[in-house]
């Protein structure tokens, strides 16, 4: 039973990684939160294929990936907000600097292509390794690390940076921008 309480804390404790991929992907915060849910109830009721050793992360990351990826295509027809009507009433303007450059890095993310997003995401954001992401993707790392490079390449032209620092102080988007890791370089 002491393996099973270490697995659910690892699993609680996962939750803010899952989350923040999750909006990366989806950039809505309330279906973010729903996607998390959907993993949590799919890990625990399959907890039996997960084998206690390996990398639950990894894990858990692909389930969620898998969760989003298989909600994409059931919803890619829909149209929620035609007109943007209720896009303009929800607007409003951030209070500080760092907020503003925090929604100009988002809105730039989002523009990426969804396997550019997500490698850039997992090795940046989540610190995983390209080995792991290849796993969590389903391809070889060298694809993950042209996804990587394409995607710090795409966010640097879209928000005219060219150092981490310019961005501002928040350690997430400095190493999602981390222009000088091996993805980033063009040797």
């Amino acid at each position: 039973m002491a393996g099973s309480e270490q697995l659910n804390g690892d699993l609680v404790r996962a939750i803010p990684s899952l989350r923040a991929f999750a909006v990366s992907l989806c950039g809505n915060s309330e279906r973010a939160d729903d996607l998390v849910q959907e993993t949590l109830m799919k890990a625990f009721a399959n907890l039996s294929s997960f084998v206690e050793g390996s990398n639950l992360s990894a894990w858990l990351f692909t389930i969620l990936r898998n969760a989003f990826y298989s909600e994409y295509r059931k919803r890619r027809r829909e149209v929620e907000d035609a007109d943007g009507q209720m896009a303009s009433r929800l607007a409003s303007l951030p209070a500080q600097n760092g907020h503003m450059d925090l929604q100009d890095f988002r809105a730039a993310l989002l523009t990426l292509p969804p396997s550019q997003r997500e490698a850039l995401i997992l090795v940046g954001g989540s610190g995983l390794s390209y080995e792991e992401v290849a796993t969590i993707c389903g391809c070889a790392v060298g694809t993950v690390k042209s996804r990587v490079n394409r995607g710090r390449r795409r966010l640097a032209e879209l928000l005219s940076v060219e150092s981490p620092e310019e961005f501002g102080p928040d350690p997430v988007a400095q190493a999602t921008m981390d222009m000088s890791s091996p993805a980033y370089r063009r040797d």
